[in-house]
């Protein structure tokens, strides 16, 4: 492996902030959401099954998510037609932000060495984190698992 897993993110720590485009190419800041919370989550790759099956079910919890005051943000090393074409064929209603030096995942800790089929390889690791209004983290899962992980979330967030 080329690198180190840098540490872990904590709750209270302080979240990296970034500014990333999205699927069109407009910038968006982690900063232009201070005084709301934010639900930032990492996935390996745009139109993969595990990858659609969670932008799937953050997307058919929205609804929830907004009324309880979050605003979701996805990030990938994809490019932003990979993501523009994703966010369509999947008609995601959240924003997916393009993040292909991973400077923001290894920022976060959700690049390094991980598990895949049994083999240790270097790549995205599966993570949400819960940002509060001042920015800072609230809640960090790493290795989430695709399947289930949104509800799970939410319940970890009181949202039914």
């Amino acid at each position: 492996m080329t690198t180190a897993t840098p540490a872990r993110l904590l709750p209270g720590d302080q979240a990296p902030d970034f500014t990333l485009p999205d699927a069109s190419g407009k910038p968006v800041s982690l900063a232009d959401h201070r005084g709301s919370k934010v639900v930032v989550y990492f996935y390996p790759a745009a139109m993969t099954p595990g990858c659609t099956t969670e932008a799937c079910d953050f997307r058919d919890s929205l609804n929830s998510l907004a009324g309880a005051g979050y605003t979701v943000l996805g990030i990938s090393k994809d490019g932003q037609q990979a993501l523009a074409d994703f966010a369509e064929q999947q008609t995601l209603n959240f924003p997916l932000l393009s993040d292909p030096t991973l400077e923001v995942h290894r920022a976060y800790s959700a690049f390094g060495e991980r598990s895949l089929y049994g083999k240790q390889v270097e790549g995205t690791i599966r993570s949400t984190f819960v940002v509060d209004e001042q920015g800072r983290v609230s809640i960090p899962l790493y290795n989430v698992k695709a399947t289930g992980h949104v509800a799970s979330l939410r319940k970890k967030l009181g949202i039914d």
